[in-house]
């Protein structure tokens, strides 16, 4: 209870100091508070741009761990290894699950007709691959039992059809061969890796109205499983020994597509390291400037370390009143500059900058981000004030009626 007091006592004369010279120490606190605030916010900013590079990851290698599954003979009996993949799938219970094949699909548009890259899917595909539906939505299972097929398109070919808005009911022409089919467009998707070409999503149970599936132009179709990361290695070995019993040696290829099964290393280590080095070297110069602060203050103050020895103060009691001086002055600037970091990073216009409209599950602040930036201030303020602290300890009442 003693130490207690001792240390809350040293708390309030520390706080009474730093009223009485607040004007010496504003200048040197708000560099502290400038570099907790970097600090804090290039992890926060940091785990924002790591959060849309694993979702970019996602869409374009799927989430952590999709397996897929290749035809490594062209696909000469496609209904067969559609048949070993069910099995396969069923017996281990895999809830997502795409066949995903690329194909051609021609459309009439308002300024002529064209060739329009397509890719056939299931409903799952757009939680496999993070995919963002811009407008609308994505397709369902009851998409399959419709009389006219649905579509997903991306921004370009959402542009050629001139709508406003997914409620206008977009229809678009397909041309097959001799016929016309009449598809809705359900949805629109940002699709950056095709530029201004248009493109489009489809389902694969409705693609025989669209396309010539069977076209050896596009090549046969592969299949896809998203399971958990810690399964993904394991089942993929037991997935080939099972499509190798049912399909025979090296019909097919299976192997994991996502980015997990090669990335091992943050692609942001490096500029994370250069930013709080920058930090650090500002947290430097702002221990500097408080320590010749607290020098000056300290050198001031003689007359009145003085008479508090005389009237019995110990020199631990005096250390510890004055280095706490310089630590509460860096723990408030650090509390506030945690604070603006926060708002800096959770701003909206921010996070859309950085994740490019394109991050679906924005980072919370990361609580290590606050607590790193509060622990550097403290450090830093208990490093400013050992020295002067040490000068205080070394005063005696003698030099008190000598000031």
């Amino acid at each position: 209870m003693r130490a207690v007091e001792v240390v809350w006592g040293a708390l309030v004369e520390a706080w009474q100091e730093l009223r009485i010279h607040r004007t010496r120490v504003l200048l040197s606190l708000i560099g502290v508070g400038v570099a907790v605030c970097a600090l804090s916010s290039v992890v926060g900013l940091a785990n924002i741009a790591q959060q849309s590079i694993v979702e970019n990851n996602d869409r374009y290698g799927g989430r952590p761990a999709l397996i897929a599954m290749t035809p490594s003979d062209g696909g000469a009996d496609r209904e067969r290894t559609a048949g070993a993949w069910r099995t396969v799938v069923e017996r281990h219970a895999i809830r997502y699950t795409s066949a995903v094949q690329q194909a051609g699909m021609q459309v009439q548009f308002r300024d002529g007709a064209g060739e329009v890259s397509t890719t056939l899917v299931d409903p799952d595909y757009a939680t496999m691959h993070r995919t963002v539906v811009q407008e609308g939505r994505w397709f369902s299972g009851a998409d399959e039992k419709l009389l006219a097929p649905t579509l997903v398109v991306n921004e370009p070919f959402w542009d050629r059809l001139g709508v406003r808005s997914i409620d206008e009911h977009p229809t678009v022409t397909v041309l097959r061969g001799d016929q016309k089919v009449t598809a809705v467009v359900v949805g629109m998707v940002r699709m950056p890796d095709y530029g201004d070409m248009p493109s489009a999503f489809a389902l694969g149970a409705t693609a025989g109205l669209l396309v010539d599936t069977s076209s050896v132009d596009y090549g046969p179709p592969w299949f896809e499983a998203w399971v958990s990361p810690e399964l993904g290695d394991s089942l993929v070995a037991a997935m080939k020994t099972e499509f190798g019993q049912l399909l025979g040696p090296d019909a097919v290829s299976v192997d994991r597509r996502d980015y997990l099964a090669t990335q091992t290393e943050d692609p942001l280590a490096f500029l994370k390291l250069l930013v709080i080095g920058i930090a650090m070297l500002i947290l430097l110069l702002g221990a500097l400037g408080l320590v010749n602060i607290a020098m000056v203050t300290v050198r001031g103050r003689i007359r009145e370390i003085g008479v508090r020895r005389s009237f019995g103060a110990t020199g631990a009691r005096v250390f510890v009143a004055v280095m706490l001086e310089s630590v509460v002055a860096t723990v408030v600037a650090g509390a506030a500059g945690v604070a603006l970091s926060i708002l800096i990073v959770k701003s909206p216009w921010l996070e859309e900058l950085i994740g490019h409209g394109m991050v679906t599950e924005p980072p919370p602040f990361p609580v290590e981000a606050a607590v790193f930036g509060l622990v550097s201030a403290t450090v830093v303020g208990a490093i400013a004030g050992l020295l002067p602290a040490l000068v205080a300890v070394r005063v005696k009442v003698i030099d008190a009626i000598r000031y």
